[in-house]
């Protein structure tokens, strides 16, 4: 059993492999595990919010340097949510953008350019084809990440594949209603090249309402992964002492975290 930066081992190959579906969802965890049994396990319980009063930055810095994927808006004086702000929402204010001068001098540059992508090519966990699908979920828990891509026994990424987690609840819905042994884990994953412009990127990301782009070259091997995340981050940059101490003791995440 090969997996790339995990630790699971030929024994956990024997015990999720087999009928996944049924047993998963006929498990009494699965039935009977509540919304409040996990909530308490995330980052910022029960969430950290922005007021309309907050700045354009905070927001930007929020959803990137400080790795929260949304932030909700709340009405302090009507105790109440008045939106939720994602970095989905972000990359979709961006695109619509498009033909502003500052953007469109900015959008031209090519992701190398800028510093894109982030992460090197070691550091990209991936998984193999022949592996069972609960590997690459443990995989993904471990190393809390939301999908992984898809490679052959040549570290070649095949057919530019990727499994994530929104493919997991898909099929677990789909099982559910059909009761059929198969569903479809495994989906075709956009890609570019380091040669794209950050607004071929910003619009492609924004067209296809994905989180994350596998970058690869000329003969399909992987050169690193760009998230919505590493766009934002590029839009900005934080001011010295800016939150001050609020965040002392939170960053780097905490061992128990799931963002």
């Amino acid at each position: 059993m090969r997996l790339v930066s995990g630790t699971l081992g030929p024994e956990d190959a024997a015990a999720t492999s087999g009928n996944f579906f049924e047993a998963l969802t006929s498990s009494e965890f699965y039935k009977n595990t509540k919304v409040r049994d996990i909530a308490g396990s995330f980052r910022w319980a029960p969430f950290l919010a922005l007021q309309k009063s907050n700045s354009f930055l905070t927001m930007l810095l929020l959803l990137s340097s400080y790795k929260m994927k949304s932030i909700p808006v709340v009405d302090l004086g009507e105790a109440k949510i008045d939106n939720i702000i994602t970095q989905s929402s972000v990359i979709h204010m961006l695109a619509e953008c498009a033909g502003l001068q500052w953007f469109e001098s900015w959008g031209t540059r090519k992701l190398s350019e800028i510093g894109l992508p982030l992460m090197a090519p070691d550091l990209i966990v991936k998984v193999y084809e022949e592996e069972p699908v609960l590997q690459a979920f443990k995989l993904m828990r471990k190393k809390r990440i939301g999908g992984v891509p898809i490679v052959d026994s040549s570290e070649i990424y095949h057919d530019y594949r990727s499994i994530t987690a929104k493919n997991f609840l898909t099929a677990v819905e789909g099982y559910l209603k059909t009761h059929q042994e198969i569903s479809p884990f495994v989906r075709g994953m956009v890609i570019c090249t380091k040669n794209y412009s950050i607004k071929e990127l910003i619009m492609k990301l924004d067209s296809e309402k994905i989180h994350r782009v596998y970058v690869v070259d000329d003969a399909g091997n992987l050169e690193g992964v760009i998230t919505l995340r590493d766009i934002i981050s590029r839009l900005v940059h934080e001011p010295r002492g800016y939150f001050g101490d609020f965040f002392d003791g939170v960053l780097p995440l905490p061992s128990n975290s799931r963002v």
